[in-house]
Parts: structure tokens; sequence; C-alpha cells
């Protein structure tokens, strides 16, 4: 499947600050030099999975035989893990560099029992029928969807998935890092000399491109609550890339803290996980207005 599909235009009236980030900010550079797991796609050609990737991956279980959907599949290379684990991977991206990535991991796939395909599309009108996926994968697109357009999006996805099928959703950062622990950290950095390490913008920290396209990150609570607006019940977590000892001790021993006692760690955790499956009509949240 190579053939794009046109959105259907909302019928929300939808403020300038609300417009979808631009597809032109999805470059190749963007994808080869900033987007997650780049360093490991490079050096491996999608062969390996970023830490991130992989255990977002591990989390969907995927088996031969099942029909798998990666929304939002930027370059490629979970098509080519689904395919080798024979399953039926179809990738949909609304960015033209990523829908030619990834169509090059597909080309370049070879031996695998799993059947792939890609298509330019947009994840608030799939292009797919009712019912049709055992997992939906939902990895680090949650944070450039604007709150409407995730819950068209969520809406999308509760549409096509099997009644028994997943949706496997992984999302940084955590909100509440951003907002409350970030500044703290930034400030104590500040006084250790390495406040120059540290920008004001937090979505700055790593990767200077998430100003531009980083529009809605979560917190555990928030994931949550939007998934059961889309009629998902869920399991949400946060987790945090791990650290080896590169700190005096009272700084590790801070951290561990920080990382590992609640509520501290619901602040400081930098990363959102999320399994989660439909509800029946029955169970589904009734609309508030």
């Amino acid at each position: 499947m190579s053939t794009n599909h046109t959105p259907v235009k909302s019928q929300r009236a939808t403020p300038d600050s609300q417009a979808p980030v631009s597809s032109s900010l999805y470059t190749e550079e963007y994808f080869l030099q900033a987007c997650e797991g780049y360093q490991e796609f490079v050096t491996s050609e999608g062969a390996h999975l970023s830490r991130r990737l992989n255990a977002a991956f591990k989390l969907a279980a995927v088996e031969p035989g099942m029909k798998v959907l990666d929304v939002g599949c930027g370059r490629g290379e979970i098509l080519r893990h689904c395919a080798k684990l024979g399953a039926h991977a179809y990738g949909i991206d609304y960015a033209v560099v990523a829908v030619r990535l990834s169509q090059d991991v597909v080309n370049n796939t070879t031996g695998a029992p799993g059947k792939t395909g890609v298509a330019q599309a947009d994840a608030k009108t799939l292009p797919f029928p009712r019912a049709h996926f055992d997992r939906v994968l939902l990895f680090d697109v949650v944070e450039h969807l604007h709150p409407w357009e995730l819950q068209k999006a969520l809406e999308e996805v509760h549409r096509v998935l099997k009644p028994e099928g997943r949706l496997i959703v992984h999302t940084a950062p955590n909100i509440w890092y951003d907002r409350y622990a970030y500044p703290l950290v930034r400030r104590f950095r500040s006084l250790l000399g390495q406040g120059d390490r540290y920008p004001a913008d937090p979505r700055a920290f790593l990767v200077d491109a998430n100003q531009h396209v980083h529009v809605n990150e979560q917190s555990m609570l928030s994931m949550k609550r939007v998934l059961a607006q889309a009629g998902f019940a869920s399991r949400v977590w946060l987790d945090s890339p791990p650290q080896g000892r590169q700190n005096p001790l009272i700084i590790d021993a801070l951290r561990r803290a920080a990382f590992r006692i609640p509520p501290f760690r619901w602040f400081f955790e930098r990363e959102v996980f999320a399994v989660a499956r439909k509800l029946s009509g029955e169970q589904r949240p009734s609309p508030s207005f």
C-alpha cells in the first residue's frame, strides 16, 4: 500500500494557535539528526532500535500473523521489526519525508515473513476499515498533536482497532517534569556552575527542534484521562532513561530518591507509557458538556 490519502477537514473551528504542526518541519535532517532513535537507525539502517523504542515495542507483544498499524511511522524501523516477527505491518505518516524514509526501509527488508505497507495519511482520518488491527502503535506522536487533534486521532484508533486489540503509547517528556521539576533541576545545576547546559525552555534541553513540534505533552494522569475520553481502559506509568554514576554521591542519592519514591517520581520521571484496550459501548464514559 503506497497510495496517498487526503484527510477530511475537521468540522470544528480551530484557532490559529491550535493549527496542526506544519509537515514541512519534519525534514530529513529532523528524522536523521534529531528524532528519537536516529543514532541507532543511522548506524544499523534500522536493524536496531533505541532503548526507548525497544521498550515501547516490547509492550506490543507482536506475534506472527498480527495486523499492526504504526501511526506516525517516521523512519520506518518499527515496520521492519514487525515484519521480521511475521506480522503484517502498515505505517502512516503525514510528512512526505517520513513516507519516503519508511518506504526505503520496507523495500530493503528482505526475507521477512510479514507484509509491510506505507501510506501518506493523517492520524485524524485513518484510511482503514473498522476493527482491522490487532495492535496500533503511537510512539512519540502524542506530543506532536494538539488536544483536539489527539482526541480525533484516538477516536480513529478506537475505530480501526479490533475489540480484543491493544493500543501502545509512548510519549515524552512528562509535562510535570517540564513544568515543575526542570526549573528546580536547572536552578540546582546553575549553582554547580552547569547552568549553560540547561536552557530556559526545557524543550530545547536535548533537541532544539522540539521547541517547534512539541505542542501537547502529557502527564501520567492527563494521558489516562485522554484515553478514557476516547473509549479506552488503560494502564499508564512513568519511566526514565537509566542513569550511570556520573555525579558526586550526594547528587546520585538525590536522583535515586527523585526517580523511585512517590510523589517525587511523578514529577521527575520523564517518559509516559500506556497500554490500552477498547471499552464496550456500555463502559464508555458519557460525554461532558
